[in-house]
Order: structure tokens, then C-alpha cells, then sequence
């Protein structure tokens, strides 16, 4: 398999805000984890003065200045590395395979996403960013590799309600969500021999119908499948893919782990807009990240200080 890929989301659980799914994928013959990129890339965030760190989004990031500036140096370094340069969100959200980046409609009903940057990084120096994508290149030459993918579906909360709406079910979403991105890196690079890591989606165990599903013609061979992992390979035609589903993904795939960055990076843009856009309306109302409890204290302190002053329920709360 000469390119690895992964993906994985943020911002599953909340209430509020959308659900973000990123995704990478690196070329390279034979193996590829951190070890791979040793000058560059740490899965320690302590190591953050002069390496990127990729991990679980929740290690890398923290609600300080430097937990800010380390995620947005992770995400945008790496988009760069991929031929993707985030210079506004709107890049950002239009990283995305085909279809699934949010269009006017739907960022027009969502009326706190024209708050989002015209100008990135927010928290980084660009003199910084210079420096860490010249230590990530030099990395990637000294080992045969190359970034060829990366980048984030962004699904506002009121496309996920009329997801949910369809499927009846959230697990069903979410596959949905993930398949496009699985299936379009199958089709750029199955050819190549594909090996990609997914963390688990939900509780589900067993995925070698849905990929039979997704992949018209294809033979899906089970490998294995435990509570822990499930195994696959797709092979259709000339492309193959060996694929696995597994229990903390980002911390065992260095492509999923960076998925996981990414997603958060753009969640976390999406929640300062929304916060922003509602400040300006009710500017003594606290800011929220939008999970369950602090979503309802948010919801409450809302209707008490301009009653009437929410949009449309359908396009701000998650129905699921």
C-alpha cells in the first residue's frame, strides 16, 4: 500500500454547531507513522515550539493562546504540505470532496457563518508557519513521502438535522458523511494501494456490507472484526484498499490523528463566528462550545436577554 489516508470528526455529541470531518492522506512506500517525520512532527504537545503535533484534537488543542496557536500551526501547515492553502475559511470549507462542502443556501441559513475570517492564521505568526512548513518539507523529502490530501467536510447543524430527517438514524449520518470522503480517496488513489484508518463510528462492529454498498463491483474481504477493530479489503478493478475501523484511531494512524486536527480547527472557527455573530446581539451572554449543558445555559441565557431573538431552531439546535 503506497498511500496511507485517514479521517475523523469533530464536534459528533454537541448540541450546537456543526459536525466536521477531516481527513489526509500521505504517499509513501512501505510504512508510515510518526517516527516517519521525526524532525517535524511530535505527538507531544510539549514539543510545540519547533515540531507540529498530531494527536487527538483534544491533546492538541486547549482554551489558552497556545493551545489555539498549536492546532491552527498543525491544520494549516500541513493543508499547505497538500497543495491546499487556507489563507480565509471560506478556503477551508471548500476542502471538502465534491458535494459536500456547505453551498449559499445552506451558509445562508446558517446567517453566523459571514463571521467567519477573511484573513488566516488567527494565532500563528506567518513567520512561524514559514518555518514549520520548511522543517515539514525537508521531512517529507528525507523520507520519500509527500502530503497528497488533506482537508474538512464541514456540515452545519442544519444540514445534519435534514440528514437525520432522511436516515432516521445517527449513526446512518454519519457513515453517510464519512463514505463520500472514504470513497473519493478510493477513486484518487485506490490504484496506488490505499491503506486507511478510521476510528470507530459509534458502536458498530461490522462495515463490510455498507463498503459492498459504497464500492459498486467491489469484493469486500473481511480481515477481522472485533469490538476493538474491523478489517477490511476493497479491491474493485485496479484500485484496492486496506481498511480498518478502530478504537482511538488518532492515536495509532498519523494520517487520522492529523484528520482530527483539522476537523477540530475548522469546528473550533465555526463556534467563534457563532459566538461572535450572538455577541453582537446580546453582548453580556457567555460563549459556548456548544455541548449539551453549556449549549442549554447558552439556549436559556439567550431567550432571557432578547426573547425572540433566536433564528430559525431547525438550522441552530441539533435534533439528534
Amino acid at each position: 500500500m503506497n498511500v496511507h489516508a485517514g479521517l475523523d470528526e469533530a464536534g459528533y455529541g454537541p448540541m450546537l454547531g456543526p459536525l466536521t470531518i477531516g481527513f489526509s492522506a500521505f504517499r509513501r512506500a512501505g510504512t508510515l507513522d510518526w517516527s516517519t517525520l521525526p524532525d517535524a512532527v511530535s505527538d507531544a504537545p510539549g514539543d510545540d515550539r519547533d515540531r507540529l503535533v498530531v494527536t487527538d484534537s483534544k491533546k492538541v488543542f486547549t482554551r489558552n493562546p497556545r493551545g489555539a496557536r498549536r492546532l491552527e500551526a498543525t491544520a494549516l501547515t500541513f493543508l499547505h504540505a497538500a497543495g491546499s492553502p487556507v489563507r480565509r475559511a471560506e478556503d477551508l470549507l471548500g476542502s471538502a470532496p465534491d458535494g459536500l462542502s456547505p453551498g449559499p443556501d445552506v451558509l445562508a441559513a446558517h446567517p453566523w457563518y459571514a463571521s467567519l475570517p477573511d484573513s488566516l492564521p488567527l494565532h500563528c505568526e506567518p513567520a512561524s508557519l514559514a518555518e514549520h512548513l520548511e522543517r515539514l518539507e525537508a521531512s517529507l523529502r528525507e523520507a520519500s513521502a509527500e502530503v497528497v490530501s488533506a482537508g474538512v467536510a464541514v456540515i452545519p447543524a442544519g444540514a445534519l438535522n435534514e440528514s437525520f430527517r432522511r436516515t432516521d438514524n445517527k449513526g446512518a449520518t454519519l457513515w453517510s458523511y464519512h463514505s463520500r470522503v472514504i470513497l473519493d480517496l478510493f477513486e484518487r488513489f485506490g490504484e496506488e494501494g490505499l491503506d486507511f484508518t478510521c476510528d470507530r463510528l459509534g458502536g458498530r462492529a461490522r462495515y463490510g456490507r455498507a463498503l459492498s454498498v459504497l464500492v459498486p463491483f467491489s469484493t469486500v474481504r473481511v480481515l477481522s472484526e472485533s469490538r476493538q477493530e474491523s478489517h477490511y479489503l476493497v479491491t474493485s478493478g485496479e484500485r484496492r484498499m486496506r481498511i480498518r475501523f478502530v478504537q482511538k484511531g488518532d492515536t495509532l494512524s498519523l494520517p487520522t490523528a492529523l484528520g482530527s486536527c483539522i476537523a477540530k480547527y475548522a469546528r473550533e472557527l465555526v463556534m467563534d463566528a457563532f459566538n461572535g455573530h450572538f455577541e453582537a446581539a446580546c453582548p453580556g451572554v457567555r460563549p459556548t462550545a456548544g455541548y449539551v449543558t453549556d449549549a442549554r445555559r447558552w439556549l436559556e441565557d439567550m431567550e432571557r436577554a432578547l426573547p425572540g431573538a433566536l433564528p430559525d431552531r431547525a438550522s441552530l439546535i441539533r435534533s439528534r
